[in-house]
């Protein structure tokens, strides 16, 4: 493993090691509350139920759903009310408030498809930073340019040339992902091209960004659709899936835009990709 190979790799674990305290701060913040809610609502279930025994019997059994981890598309358009929102995060122990806003962007992408794929015009030597700007705050995105070049090169070509600008996270699924770049809306948008981008060796992390693709779609193939990992569930998705890059800043910026999931995967409010822009150093 090269220098800059060992220096990714521990920067990623230092990231993963720091989401898995977030992670489990909030976890235990949540059972901690669990524990006193059924404290008082298990005396009252008790209650209950000794007066039902006196008066007809009976027997409650649990029905627990699970949902599809799948990575196929679905979209929802945009809407342009505006009804800030701010919502309690536990982050590290700590209580962190992320905004949301629902005022819909001037534009909604560049409106262009294209005819083929970009060429290569990055340096995979050099490091380069993505910063998403969304409706509910700030997501910074170091992009691996030495073990994936293509799908780096493919999404700093598309930010440059503003294709992201103004599109929305059209799937939201709560302790998996949340996706979006599609410039249709409906879940089969893209740039008019695909790629073979490079799948990770390694497992997926909380904070990965990855390219979405279709369930027919090769292993490791994308265009513009992406998707960012919220939860357990997406962390579990086998390596199929192109991965380009890591939050290191706003992983509560996503996890809250997950927060909006519903059981079909659309969000309950608009959620807009307002800017993507890139550094190179």
């Amino acid at each position: 493993m090269s220098p800059s190979s060992a220096k990714r790799h521990r920067k990623r674990q230092n990231a993963a090691a720091a989401r898995a305290a977030q992670l489990e701060a909030a976890r235990a913040a949540k059972r901690r509350q669990t524990l006193i809610r059924g404290g008082i609502l298990g005396a009252f279930v008790i209650a209950v139920a000794v007066l039902l025994a006196f008066v007809a019997g009976g027997d409650d059994g649990d029905d627990v759903t699970a949902g599809d981890d799948g990575t196929t598309t679905t979209s929802a358009e945009a809407s342009s009310t505006t009804t800030p929102e701010t919502t309690a995060t536990t982050v590290a122990g700590a209580a962190a408030e992320v905004t949301c806003n629902d005022t819909e962007p001037a534009k909604k992408g560049n409106g262009k498809t294209y005819d083929k794929a970009p060429e290569m015009t990055i340096d995979p030597a050099k490091k380069y930073t993505a910063t998403m700007e969304t409706s509910c705050g700030k997501m910074v995105i170091e992009l691996d340019a030495e073990n994936a070049p293509v799908g780096t090169n493919n999404f700093v070509f598309l930010a440059r040339e503003k294709f992201y600008d103004g599109l929305n996270f059209h799937r939201v699924i709560k302790d998996f992902v949340i996706q979006g770049g599609d410039p249709k809306g409906d879940g089969t948008g893209g740039p008019g091209y695909d790629v073979p981008a490079e799948p990770p060796k390694d497992k997926f992390m909380i904070g990965d960004l990855a390219a979405a693709k279709s369930a027919s779609d090769p292993p490791g193939t994308m265009g513009s659709q992406f998707f960012v990992i919220t939860g357990s569930r997406g962390a579990a998705l086998p390596n199929e899936y192109a991965r380009f890059g890591t939050v290191t800043d706003g992983v509560k910026v996503a996890q809250k835009l997950e927060s909006f999931g519903q059981p079909d995967e659309s969000p309950s409010r608009q959620l807009y990709i307002l800017s993507v822009t890139i550094a190179e150093s």
